[in-house]
């Protein structure tokens, strides 16, 4: 992806996020020259990948297949070892109309899917089989605390205050329905590594290579190690 395109996207997700008054922590408009002022203090924000995270799953064409995520807090795998840990985290993603998110798990995060605010979230979910083909059985989760039971791969449709809790290694894929505009999801999840935790159904590039034609307006969490005191 090129940067000039991520610098866009961010842009107009700052544009939504205000709209919508949702309001991100203050190192989210931090620019380069912001990061390379910071030092070890700044480390939670770099080691637990807080920050933007934009990807097109190396399809070549966002607006069809992609994701902008935005990571408030994490803790780590450390801390799911500890009787008063930090285990728990928190994204803001935004689905764009009729872009897709691929059919993916988790290995081990637990999360619950929200629809902030926006359109209609859809869903589709399969449980796994050992060997991680999708299985054909049905699917029981937790809508608001009810439970429900689909068909395996069902579309399961989310209106703005709706969520469903979605266990490990279940298989999901969702998207912004084509005829009500971008959503607006919240992720409250157990500890998360995106490095390591996803297991996507087909091979899929998770994080993007950039071409860099213009400076970044803002770093994205893959962008950290490469500026300086990182």
């Amino acid at each position: 992806m090129k940067r000039s395109e991520l610098n866009t996207l961010i842009q107009n997700a700052e544009s939504l996020l205000q709209k919508y008054c949702f309001h991100l922590p203050p190192f989210a408009f931090w620019t380069p020259e912001d990061w390379n002022a910071r030092g070890s203090e700044a480390d939670e924000i770099r080691e637990q990948q807080l920050g933007w995270d934009i990807t097109d799953f190396g399809s070549g064409d966002f607006s069809k297949v992609g994701l902008l995520l935005f990571t408030l807090r994490n803790g780590t795998f450390e801390e799911l070892d500890k009787p008063l840990g930090k285990i728990y985290g928190e994204k803001l993603l935004i689905a764009a109309a009729g872009q897709v998110t691929p059919i993916h798990f988790h290995h081990q995060k637990m999360e619950d899917i929200i629809n902030r605010g926006g359109g209609r979230l859809v869903l589709q979910l399969w449980n796994s089989n050992d060997d991680n083909s999708l299985a054909d059985s049905p699917v029981t989760v937790s809508r608001d605390g009810l439970s429900i039971t689909l068909d395996a791969g069902q579309e399961l449709v989310l209106t703005p205050g709706e969520s469903v809790c979605l266990p490990q290694r279940l298989y999901h894929t969702f998207w912004a329905h084509q005829d009500y505009g971008p959503v607006l999801i919240g992720e409250v999840n157990r500890v998360n590594d995106d490095r390591i935790d996803n297991h996507f159904y087909e091979s899929v590039g998770r994080f993007p290579e950039i071409e860099e034609d213009v400076a970044p307006l803002r770093l994205l969490t893959i962008d950290y190690p490469n500026f300086a005191n990182a």
